[in-house]
């Protein structure tokens, strides 16, 4: 949980526990909650499959061509072939998109934030050169986790990615915004807005909006007191929260819809 900057006394610390995480009212306890909203529908996700060529029975096995690079900067709002590439090789490398259909809406940007954070290159969210390398060269992070460890969460602070993880292998990278380290002001104390390392368990969720003091919570997933992975409208290509681990609400109805992070996964926050 994020740790208080002045400290307080014991009656005082009793009265503003809640304020601490990016909740506020969080018991710490293991118990389910029932929804407090109705949630909206998760989007369908369409995972794309490549038709393979037809050739001559004495034709040599095609070999797989890169994608093309485009003449411009591919970004939200552009259509067409070069997205659909785009998609496509995105999918194949794990990066999480709501639906590869040629156009570059806001999942995509998502899955590209991911993709550049992965290959360590600017984090703007457009497919020019160097992303487009990246691309080509398959970059896709690498777990922490050794093989045989399971099915877990692992969300690089220094990366910002949440990554769902089986037996040491990556099997789905998406764009996260953890705790930003910097001092915040809650009800005139001052807090450091950060995610702490460690191992945990996802103990309780809700599948609806949790209204807390510092914000909206979308179907939040608790897995350190007041800390959760949880959906949001704003999930910048850097730490911004007050110590969650913001997904894109898409992202979010997806991991509920699939069942993809269920109450008791582990998750292992770290910094590397």
């Amino acid at each position: 949980m994020m740790r208080k900057a002045l400290t307080l006394t014991v009656a005082l610390a009793a009265t503003l526990a809640l304020a601490t995480g990016c909740d506020s009212g969080d018991s710490g306890d293991n118990r389910a909650e029932a929804p407090t909203v109705e949630p909206s529908q998760a989007p369908s996700v369409e995972s794309p499959s490549a038709e393979s060529p037809s050739a001559a029975p004495s034709a040599p096995a095609e070999t797989p061509t890169p994608t093309p690079t485009p003449a411009k900067k591919l970004k939200i709002g552009n259509k067409g072939a070069d997205v659909l590439a785009v998609q496509k090789r995105l999918v194949e490398l794990g990066y999480w998109i709501a639906k590869a259909d040629g156009n570059f809406g806001n999942t995509t940007q998502q899955a590209v934030f991911a993709l550049q954070k992965a290959a360590g290159i600017g984090r703007d969210g457009t497919v020019g050169p160097k992303t487009q390398k990246a691309l080509d060269d398959g970059i896709r992070p690498t777990a922490k986790s050794a093989a045989g460890s399971g099915y877990l969460v692992e969300i690089n602070l220094k990366k910002q990615l949440l990554m769902l993880v089986k037996d040491g292998q990556v099997v789905t990278t998406l764009n996260t915004s953890t705790g930003s380290n910097e001092n915040y002001v809650y009800e005139g104390e001052t807090y450091l807005a950060d995610t702490p390392t460690g191992h945990f368990k996802v103990g309780r969720q809700i599948d609806g909006t949790r209204h807390g003091p510092l914000g909206d919570l979308w179907r939040p997933k608790y897995f350190n007191g007041g800390i959760a992975v949880h959906g949001s409208p704003s999930i910048p290509p850097y730490a911004a929260s007050h110590g969650c681990a913001r997904l894109s609400n898409a992202a979010m109805n997806w991991i509920w819809a699939t069942d993809k992070i269920p109450l008791k996964t582990k998750v292992w926050v770290y910094r590397s």
